[in-house]
């Protein structure tokens, strides 16, 4: 779907947010060197079952990639979600991360928990309070340390396409590879050097949803164990979704109804 018909969708949210005494509001995510544009497939697939739905481009990417600095970081991306939340009064928000976007909602929602209802990772990086991304998946370091080599230490490139699984971030498809190309910008380093902040006890009331993209994964990565127990005390929700990692590109409809349901 073309991006004129996303923005008018959620246009349309905005202007009758209230048509539908059940709607959801979601705001999705999207994680390192993706944009915004990354959740057009589902964006109207919420939209359509009465949702609201906003699914904005962090500084530095999308429409935004003009504003990458050496400056920008997590803060930077925590501050972007809070300000949309309480520049639209957001409020009861499903608010779902994937990727690297965990860090970013954790910390959105230990500002505002007042307005998040639930938090859903989607192959998501989870972290404790002061814990970075370094420190969830230490390979990041690797690429931290290859930026160094470079004519700008402080910006880290979109991985490339693995030429042996014929994948980029788990797409398959050539032509949703060359759309997910398209869409891609570069990382500032301080993303992944900043620490996420969980000190807010409310935060910990808020219930989590955890979607594991499975079947697919890289070789080597090992993934973080989702703690039996939430931090509110009730069991662990855990979601295995068959998709490599960008499942909102591969495989948006099955996402989607995982989505439905927290709603």
């Amino acid at each position: 779907m073309q991006r004129g018909c996303i923005e008018l969708l959620r246009t349309r949210e905005r202007e009758n947010p209230m048509s539908n005494p059940n709607t959801t509001t979601y705001v999705l995510v999207h994680g390192a060197w993706h944009s915004g544009q990354a959740w057009d497939r589902v964006v109207p697939l919420l939209a359509r079952a009465g949702h609201r739905v906003f699914a904005p481009s962090l500084t530095g990417h999308g429409e935004k990639a003009h504003l990458l600095s050496p400056e920008v970081g997590l803060d930077t991306h925590v501050a972007d979600v809070v300000d949309l939340l309480v520049e639209e009064d957001l409020t009861d928000v499903v608010l779902v991360g994937h990727s690297y976007a965990g860090l970013v909602i954790s910390s959105v929602a230990n500002q505002v928990p007042d307005r998040v209802a639930d938090l859903v990772y989607v192959d998501a990086m989870v972290p404790t309070d002061g814990e970075t991304a370094i420190d969830v998946m230490p390979v990041t370091q690797f690429l931290i340390d290859q930026a160094r080599g470079s004519e700008s230490p402080w910006r880290i490139p979109p991985l490339p396409e693995d030429p042996a699984a014929g994948n980029l971030f788990g797409v398959t498809d050539p032509a949703d590879i060359a759309w997910l190309r398209t869409m891609m910008s570069d990382e500032s380093v301080r993303c992944f050097q900043e620490p996420a902040r969980l000190d807010n006890p409310a935060v910990d009331a808020i219930p989590r949803t955890h979607i594991l993209c499975v079947g697919s994964e890289p070789e080597g990565l090992v993934r973080r164990a989702v703690p039996a127990t939430q931090p509110n005390g009730t069991p662990a929700q855990v979601w295995e979704l068959r998709s490599g990692h960008d499942c909102m590109i591969t495989v948006p409809a099955e996402l989607t109804e995982l989505l439905l349901k927290i709603g």
